[in-house]
């Protein structure tokens, strides 16, 4: 694989895009599922472009203004010191995001798969502070976490999603080492960060019965 498209695969399976590519399987990847034909096509895509703006724009206009600031070398995050504080403000984004779906007559997986996801960079911020890990894994992991628990607690046939998230994976595990940004060790921690977190949260929230 060359860096070009290395490149190209870190930009578009970034993982502050991963919470919108969720919220598009749960609405278009599903079908035939209470997602997919009890959520009204008007809502799917104002919900969708909701998440795009709070886990994505907003994020993103923040990493700019650090970086117009000089208090980040570059928009990617390279340097493991300069992660830590991006990755905090960028979780309020998303728990705010929450906050604004609670009260929301919305499915609560969704609402879980948020919460979750911001979790997952607050603790992906404070095991930086350790070690370098890799936020891309974080995110298709957690993508392929909320899949997995859908499908054993929803009684779902995600199957092919669930291969799919794993090749995409390997896709991405593959290009972040292309591109030397982390070593193999960060990218099984990344993915089995967001893997867990999701796989908790969703149970928890569903199987627990402590999220209806």
């Amino acid at each position: 694989m060359r860096k070009t498209i290395a490149t190209g695969l870190s930009v578009l399976l970034h993982p502050m895009l991963m919470p919108t590519y969720g919220i598009l399987l749960f609405f278009f990847g599903m079908k035939g599922t209470v997602y997919d034909y009890m959520t009204p096509e008007p809502l799917k895509w104002r919900l969708t472009l909701i998440v795009l703006v709070f886990t994505f724009v907003f994020p993103s206009i923040n990493l700019f203004v650090l970086y117009k600031l000089q208090r980040i070398g570059d928009l990617t995050l390279s340097e493991q010191r300069e992660r830590t504080f991006p990755y905090l403000v960028t979780s309020l984004f998303y728990f705010g995001l929450f906050y604004l779906l609670m009260d929301v007559n919305l499915w609560p997986e969704i609402k879980l798969f948020i919460l979750g996801a911001g979790l997952a960079i607050v603790l992906t911020a404070l095991i930086n502070t350790v070690t370098k890990i890799s936020a891309h894994m974080v995110g298709i992991g957690g993508l392929t976490g909320v899949t997995i628990a859908l499908s054993y607690l929803a009684r779902l046939d995600l199957m092919g999603a669930i291969v799919v998230l794993i090749i995409t994976a390997g896709v991405i595990g593959t290009a972040r080492l292309v591109l030397a940004a982390h070593t193999a060790q960060q990218l099984y921690l990344g993915f089995g960060l967001g893997l867990l977190v999701q796989l908790m949260m969703l149970y928890i929230g569903l199987g627990g019965g402590f999220f209806v």
